[in-house]
């Protein structure tokens, strides 16, 4: 068995467009898709010929079609082999890899937060959602050291997280879109503001997946139904205070419509960012200190007739501050960057 192949079922949109970053990377793959037109460098005839002698078996098929497609590929899977779905939900898809792979055959459930669009747009970073299965870890520790070889960063969650979490942002979004496009909102208006700008690039994007994904996102997400009805509700409830405060001439504005802050609605998000402004002026505090002290340097420089730039030591106060950030856990490249910014400020400050 080869150590990277991986067997694609499915070569729709998004099974192509994974299939691309597998070839940029350097994983060999091969793809069955009766109803797609695979390139011949890549095509499996059969079920057989596609998971042969594979180490990853991606079902990249639509969420309704996944527990047909296991039952027909279980009898041509081994222990050695991986499987993972690229569904848009993953309670639905769980269930099915536990009934019918159960403790035999290593999987886990996987969820690209990206599509066609997003890499022909070359939008990054390219993140994945990976939810193990318990009976499984070995599976979920080898998917994802697979898709960060084609360059995605891996967040894990559980099955049912991510779909009370995708019903609240994936398909509320859809939800709205479908709703606008429905009620004939314009997106080439020529004159449209910024606001709506964004959501008209919202629309273009729902567009662009199709109404498959849709469907899959409202109906097979447990939780997507719940969610729209609290939109609708919500929804609802504005359009009659709207009615009503139209209704009452002379009346006092209404202070219902503001749109509140995450910080109204959260104490605790409050809190962390008053402590997080604090902080934030005690380094702007530190950084007019610190200047005070390169104004000094600068007359000692200047005393010596020595130049403002000196290489040597900005190279090693670099890789101090980097060695510091690596003992507390801190970005590394992030510092870096942060500490090249001050230094540059610095040097302006010199030769002022």
């Amino acid at each position: 068995m080869s150590a990277e192949r991986v067997a694609m079922l499915g070569y729709g949109r998004f099974g192509r467009a994974l299939g691309q970053l597998l070839v940029e990377a350097g994983v060999p793959h091969r793809a069955h898709d009766p109803a797609a037109d695979v390139p011949p460098e890549y095509r499996a005839d059969s079920l057989g010929e596609l998971t042969e002698g594979a180490a990853f078996v991606v079902l990249a098929v639509p969420v309704p079609r996944m527990r047909q497609v296991l039952l027909e590929l279980r009898s041509r899977l081994g222990g050695g082999q991986v499987v993972f779905d690229v569904g848009s939900v993953k309670v639905r898809p769980a269930l099915a890899l536990t009934e019918i792979l159960g403790s035999e055959i290593p999987w886990c459930a996987t969820h690209p937060l990206f599509g066609p669009m997003s890499l022909a747009l070359a939008e990054r970073p390219l993140r994945v959602v990976l939810c193990p299965a318990p009976a499984h870890p070995e599976a979920a520790a080898r998917v994802r050291a697979l898709y960060e070889r084609i360059g995605c960063e891996v967040i894990e969650q559980s099955a049912e997280n991510h779909d009370r979490v995708m019903a609240h942002t994936h398909a509320l979004t859809f939800f709205i879109a479908k709703g606008m496009i429905d009620a004939g909102a314009g997106t080439q208006e020529p004159f449209a503001p910024p606001s709506f700008q964004a959501i008209a690039r919202t629309i273009e994007t729902v567009r662009s997946d199709g109404g498959h994904l849709f469907s899959a996102i409202a109906r097979d997400n447990p939780f997507a139904a719940e969610a729209r009805k609290e939109l609708v509700q919500a929804l609802g409830s504005i359009d009659r205070a709207l009615d009503a405060q139209a209704e009452e001439e002379g009346g006092p504005e209404a202070t219902g419509f503001t749109i509140p802050d995450l910080g109204e609605r959260s104490p605790e998000l409050r809190e962390t960012r008053e402590h997080i402004d604090t902080i934030d002026h005690s380094i702007v505090r530190l950084l007019a200190q610190r200047a005070q002290l390169q104004e000094r340097a600068a007359r000692a420089k200047a005393a010596l007739g020595a130049p403002v730039l000196d290489g040597a030591r900005e190279a090693d106060l670099l890789a101090a501050r980097c060695a510091w950030a690596n003992e507390l856990k801190l970005d590394v490249e992030g510092t870096r960057s942060v500490f090249r910014a001050i230094l540059t400020m610095s040097r302006r400050s010199q030769r002022t």
